[in-house]
């Protein structure tokens, strides 16, 4: 559990309510700087977890993409509130990732052997059932949605807010969002189950 790629994740996670409220006051350098140093972590934190076997592990791989989407639905909300974002395209967006968390959720539970009788059982770590596969559609949008919002964050900070490029990248946002969450659908495998006689139960 107390992995360095857990603790690298874990910053990121807390970073995240620091960076809603700087863009919510219009401080948009000293967000744009955390930003890039929460996505340094990231990059950091994946390097590290497949150089190190000893440093992998399967609340990791839960933690970290749902660290990702709480920093991304964060900031679409944020962005969206200050009209950097589209309105539609923050909506679309979390829409995805609650569907998706609900998804995990459930079938975190219906996987755990015996069934969690309490909310400490459900959430130990060291009890573990299946890890998530994402998809590489996912992995790409993503991507999409962490350059959206680094380019958003960055437009009032270089004078290129409402620039037709960032349209563009809006439908493309747009367009990744809705087929990688539709292709998570009809992907094989998404979760990996630990102890493969759970997927017969």
């Amino acid at each position: 559990v107390l992995t360095v790629p857990n603790i690298l994740t874990s910053v990121r996670i807390i970073l995240t309510p620091f960076l809603c409220y700087l863009v919510l006051q219009g401080s948009y350098n000293a967000a744009l700087s955390i930003f890039i140093f929460a996505g340094f972590t990231d990059l950091l934190d994946g390097l590290i977890a497949r150089s190190f076997q000893s440093q992998t592990s399967d609340l990791g791989s839960f933690l970290d993409p749902l660290a990702d989407k709480l920093l991304v639905s964060t900031l679409f909300l944020s962005l969206s509130y200050v009209d950097l974002i589209p309105a539609y395209l923050a909506l679309l967006v979390i829409t995805r990732d609650t569907l998706l968390t609900a998804s995990g959720v459930y079938i975190r539970y219906i996987t755990l052997n015996p069934k969690p009788r309490t909310l400490k059982e459900y959430f130990d770590p060291t009890n573990r059932s299946v890890k998530l596969q994402p998809t590489t559609l996912s992995k790409f949008n993503t991507a999409v949605q962490l350059t959206l919002v680094a380019a958003t964050l960055a437009s009032p900070v270089f004078n290129f807010t409402d620039h037709p490029y960032m349209h563009y990248l809006w439908y493309l946002t747009a367009f990744t969002t809705i087929t990688s969450g539709i292709g998570y659908i009809f992907a094989k495998d998404t979760f990996k189950f630990v102890d493969k006689s759970y997927k017969k139960k």
